[in-house]
């Protein structure tokens, strides 16, 4: 892509195309001795089954430069557990598995509700937090990135340019998310990012000003992307949500943890594509109506904190203008996708745009009425305090199930 454009708040690291992807392997090779490199795969069993994750497999398997690599296994049962252990065995990094239905993981979630510091809500979030748990743990890592186990255009640049920026101990970076161009090769896709979130965030900013949080939030190219690393230290101070507001809240975290030159962007890809969900318009509680909810109101929450005050009448009109803006939005992506060659439906985009006027609206009135309902993880700083020796306790159970 020639583009060299830094706009926003944070830094920009394109892909110029201009180094070998050989190169950039040889040096994380040789800041692995200085900074040792950690990848979480949060999976459900059912990825196990999909060609996705074998690929994913198959890359990680030529990657010198990885010092360990956690998958944490959700819905799974002891024989399936058990074939995942042996799914996973080709790996050659020290690598462990989260068994989070095992009866160990379970009896320590138990611990953390008797302590009414549990996660209240099953999920990527989750899974995600007790994977962070254990690096802490086992105290092997000082970068960490995470991505989905279902991306369909996985390689190792991917995974490569992702580490790079933390990993380089030249540079200042501690947190770094990743960002791509989504398309399955014939249509456009990302419609949450393009007609949820970018809009809602262009609506925002003239109802709350200019705050440096939505200017930052609004730096992102692809602010929903799952894949993001960091150094290890940022992963103890961090509170994430439960839900699907989770890339949010981690970008919400990395920024009141650290200022905003010690964050970045990178392109991990010239395109990207994953497992699609449906949008769901019958069922509130799946899909993308479910994460448009959780995304809206993670955004609310935060704007909250940061001392804005909202109304019904408020929300009201927020509905009103982000319908006009994402509209907008729609044209300039239908043009851009018709240039291009790519297919995008008007019809199915103008849908997609009222029913997120919908989520958005509702999302505003919940939180008006229960406000503080935040499903956010508490840090595990907080959980060391109330537990001290849990820590080793998660690293025994993690290693019993793996054994």
């Amino acid at each position: 892509m020639g583009d060299f454009y830094q706009n926003g708040l944070v830094t920009t690291l394109h892909n110029f195309k201009s180094r070998p992807i050989e190169h950039l392997e040889k040096k994380l090779k040789e800041y692995e001795k200085i900074r040792p490199m950690a990848l979480v795969i949060p999976s459900l069993y059912s990825e196990l089954s999909r060609p996705a994750l074998s690929k994913i497999v198959d890359v990680l398997e030529k990657v010198e430069y990885l010092t360990e690599v956690i998958i944490g296994l959700d819905r799974a049962n002891e024989k399936e557990f058990n074939h995942a252990r042996e799914y996973f065995s080709r790996l050659p990094q020290h690598h462990r598995i989260l068994w989070n239905d095992g009866p160990r993981l379970q009896g320590l979630d138990k611990k953390l509700k008797d302590e009414k510091i549990a996660p209240k809500e099953l999920g990527k979030g989750r899974n995600a937090w007790f994977c962070f748990g254990y690096v802490i743990s086992s105290g092997k890592a000082e970068a960490i990135a995470m991505h989905d186990a279902d991306i369909i255009t996985y390689d190792r640049t991917l995974l490569a340019r992702l580490f790079y920026p933390v990993a380089n101990p030249n540079f200042n970076y501690r947190f770094c998310k990743g960002y791509y161009f989504r398309t399955d090769g014939e249509a456009l896709k990302g419609r949450v990012v393009r007609l949820l979130v970018s809009p809602l965030l262009r609506t925002l900013k003239k109802f709350c000003g200019p705050t440096e949080f939505l200017e930052y939030l609004d730096s992102f190219r692809y602010p929903l992307a799952g894949e993001f690393s960091m150094r290890a230290d940022v992963v103890k101070t961090i509170r994430i949500p439960s839900d699907w507001g989770l890339e949010i809240g981690f970008l919400s975290e990395a920024h009141r943890n650290n200022s905003t030159n010690r964050i970045c962007q990178v392109e991990i890809a010239d395109r990207y594509d994953h497992k699609h969900q449906p949008l769901s318009e019958d069922n509130p509680n799946a899909g993308l109506s479910r994460m448009a909810f959780d995304i809206a109101r993670a955004i609310f929450i935060k704007l909250a904190q940061n001392g804005i005050i909202f109304s019904p009448g408020m929300f009201r009109s927020i509905r009103s203008t982000y319908y006009r803006i994402a509209l907008d939005f729609v044209e300039q992506y239908h043009a851009d996708a018709v240039m291009n060659g790519l297919k995008v439906n008007r019809h199915q985009e103008e849908q997609t745009v009222d029913l997120f006027s919908h989520i958005i609206y509702k999302a505003g009135m919940e939180f008006l009425e229960f406000p503080d309902h935040a499903s956010f993880i508490p840090s595990w700083k907080r959980v060391t305090s109330a537990i001290p020796d849990y820590m080793e306790q998660l690293y025994e159970a993690v290693e019993k199930d793996n054994a």
